[in-house]
């Protein structure tokens, strides 16, 4: 029996399994977004937001714990100069996953796992919606028309005489 045995094995060997999601999270790291299938996304997502939690405070433990998992000396540096001063005001849920479909290959569900402060799309989304309006009659919008070009033409007038 199973009882409380959550942990995803992604049919791989352990060392096989700690190689990939280290590998997986340094490239999360340094391009903020990689494409993937979902259950590695999940497993990622289990991998790296305790690294992003600890590399809040920058000592020299976290920052060996941190290598330990992740083996890259460059991704260790860009997540603690430039990720966990974005992220620190965050209290979680670094990342986001968004599925994309099936892969054409084999079928498997695919998706993207991106870091959630370093998506310009979403952050371009969300300022214009606010910026737009709705009209709710046809008779508002003519009449929001209409006035401008009355008051143009009374301000011609009495510049023509």
């Amino acid at each position: 029996m199973r009882h409380n045995k959550k942990f995803n094995h992604l049919g791989r060997t352990a060392s096989h399994r700690n190689a990939m999601l280290s590998n997986m999270a340094c490239s999360l790291i340094k391009h903020k977004r990689i494409t993937t299938t979902v259950a590695k996304a999940k497993a990622l997502k289990k991998f790296v937001e305790p690294l992003i939690t600890k590399s809040k405070d920058d000592t020299t433990n976290s920052r060996r714990v941190v290598f330990s998992n992740l083996q890259d000396k460059f991704a260790v540096t860009e997540l603690f100069k430039e990720i966990s001063v974005k992220v620190a005001d965050r209290p979680g849920g670094y990342t986001r996953i968004i599925k994309t479909g099936n892969r054409l290959g084999d079928n498997a569900e695919m998706c993207f796992i991106e870091l959630v402060d370093y998506d310009e799309n979403m952050a371009k989304t969300a300022t214009t919606k606010k910026a737009t309006r709705t009209r709710r009659s046809k008779k508002s919008a003519v009449a929001t028309e209409a006035a401008p070009v009355a008051a143009e033409t009374t301000e011609e007038a009495p510049k023509a005489e």
